[in-house]
């Protein structure tokens, strides 16, 4: 999988599979009753979490979220994999708070902005603070993509122990 040139900060990836949904989740449930060290699955009806634990287990770690589906088309013998790699939950759900926060000020003082200009007050105030959020922004992306870049390795892991099961 290139993650490398891609703009998106959890990179995805799909695969068809010439079995039905209850043979691949087998494969998984089979898996999880050996599970190697450094790794953890949790296993949902059509729902896998996939990801690294203990010692090797750091704040920007990767998860990897499978979801099974079955294939749309004449083959009812078949199924469709959904990958998708991200975060923790907790810092991605950290991550859009920023974001959030970010917005309402942006917003608020664009606002403030476009009053001052049609009571054609002073606007530098606000025009900085525009400014700065908007610097904000493009520094929670560039975090967001060193964050991925750390984890690319761990990804890699967790992309061949998927393929270890599913082959």
């Amino acid at each position: 999988m290139e993650t490398h040139n891609d703009i998106r900060l959890r990179p995805r990836f799909y695969k068809d599979i010439d079995e039905n949904i209850d043979s691949v989740r087998q494969r998984f449930v089979e898996y999880a009753k050996n599970v190697p060290p450094g790794f953890l699955i949790k296993i949902r009806p059509n729902h896998i979490q996939f990801s690294i634990q203990g010692e090797k287990q750091k704040y920007w770690s990767p998860h990897l979220s499978i979801e099974l589906e079955e294939k749309v088309g004449d083959e009812k013998n078949s199924t469709h994999i959904r990958g998708l790699f991200g975060p923790a939950q907790t810092l991605w759900t950290f991550f859009v708070f920023l974001h959030f926060i970010i917005a309402g000020i942006f917003l608020v003082f664009l606002m403030f902005t476009y009053s001052d200009w049609m009571l054609h007050q002073p606007l530098k105030g606000n025009l900085i603070v525009l400014t700065l959020m908007a610097f904000c922004w493009v520094l929670l992306y560039f975090i967001g993509r060193q964050t991925r870049a750390n984890g690319y390795g761990q990804m890699e892991e967790l992309e061949q122990e998927f393929y270890k099961i599913i082959r």
